[in-house]
């Protein structure tokens, strides 16, 4: 199945810069309007703008009024939320999100891992009843931010999104897994995947402005590749794993993906995708996203190690890999986290585009006024 022509107005209509400080106060004051107190509107704004900032864009503004502003209007997300601990033994924590928003509970809860690494060695956070927290690199980075690797890892709750290899019926969610750790100057290293070759979140992005996905993300019943980006929320088309096919590694992302369904919600007790009410489904996406659970660990290699110098390892590590010579007429070879740590210093200095569409979607909720140009 192949891709429609895009829609004239989707390839018309030129994006719009939106500057980065202005987009941030408009989102938490926004947030701060539905009742989530004012230091974690701005933490939550902080998460929402790292997608768009760093090119991820389908975990950026886009989900505001496709996922947010509803948990938040249905009552499925309680603003006022204070997340509780129910276990505590000094290096982790369980901790009972209370239907708090993800966005910037799990940021609070990586907090808590790089402190309690501050003084153990390693932190583990470990969240049930949470909301999505948007991007998970968002979150990783923070603990190498402060000298720390971060591990993230996220389930869906209990929504199925993508079928086991061989399965008629969803029963996994597209269970995102990131890594940070300091690297380079101002170029930490980030790894922020979904298990699934793509997130939902992109093949709608590619869905609303009429272009065809690469063949590999999404596959038809029998396994044949699919292009039309919309066929997805038509129930004709279904993510792929990691992997693409058994002959080329299939079992690697579907794998990945039930490690994540282990880390994020057997060990916190969130609600798990494979449950035995997945197999009522029709094979095609069900379930809800309620119950995320959250792994969060903190690694503190200079407490592990005392005297070490972790920071020279690193730079020698990820400056070695920046050394590489790139083939013949190629790029300079870098690693995962340079380009959006480049993206988001340019974003910031001269704005972030945003198609014209989500541009008018945001206008129309108050947000915006006066900080835009166009590109």
């Amino acid at each position: 199945m192949t891709a429609p022509t895009a829609p004239r107005a989707a390839v018309e209509r030129a994006p719009v810069l939106v500057d980065h400080a202005k987009l941030h106060a408009s989102l938490t004051g926004l947030f701060t309007g539905h009742g989530i107190p004012d230091t974690r509107a701005r933490l939550a704004a902080d998460a929402l703008c790292h997608g768009d900032l760093t090119g991820l864009d389908s975990h950026g503004v886009f989900n505001l009024s496709r996922l947010y502003l509803p948990l938040l209007e249905s009552g499925r997300c309680d603003p006022r939320a204070e997340p509780q601990a129910l276990t505590d033994l000094g290096a982790c924590a369980v901790v009972d999100a209370r239907r708090a928003l993800g966005l910037w509970a799990a940021a609070e809860a990586m907090d808590d891992a790089v402190a309690r690494a501050g003084r153990h060695g390693v932190g583990l956070v470990s969240v049930r009843g949470a909301t999505h927290f948007g991007c998970a690199g968002f979150h990783a980075v923070r603990a190498a931010h402060a000298g720390m690797i971060g591990v993230v890892a996220s389930n869906c709750g209990g929504q199925r999104i993508a079928r086991p290899p061989g399965g008629a019926v969803a029963m996994l969610g597209t269970n995102p897994l990131s890594v940070a750790a300091p690297a380079l100057d101002g170029h930490p290293f980030l790894l922020d995947m979904s298990t699934t070759v793509a997130p939902t979140g992109r093949v709608r992005v590619a869905a609303r402005r009429g272009t065809p996905v690469p063949a590999g993300w999404l596959e038809d019943a029998a396994g044949a590749p699919v292009t039309d980006p919309a066929a997805f929320d038509r129930g004709e088309a279904f993510l792929r794993w990691l992997g693409g096919t058994a002959e080329t590694g299939v079992h690697k992302g579907y794998g990945l993906g039930i490690a994540v369904e282990l880390l994020a919600a057997v060990v916190s007790g969130a609600a798990v995708g494979p449950a035995p009410a997945a197999l009522e489904g029709d094979g095609r996406p069900h379930g809800s996203d309620d119950g995320i659970g959250f792994f969060l660990l903190a690694i503190a290699p200079e407490v592990l190690r005392p005297g070490a110098d972790v920071a020279a390892a690193t730079r020698s590590l990820f400056g070695t890999l920046a050394d590489c010579p790139p083939v013949p007429g190629g790029e300079p070879v870098r690693y995962p986290g340079w380009r959006e740590a480049e993206l988001a210093a340019e974003r910031r200095r001269h704005g972030i585009p945003l198609p014209a569409h989500l541009h008018a979607e945001l206008t129309a909720l108050g947000l915006l006024g006066g900080s835009v140009s166009p590109r």
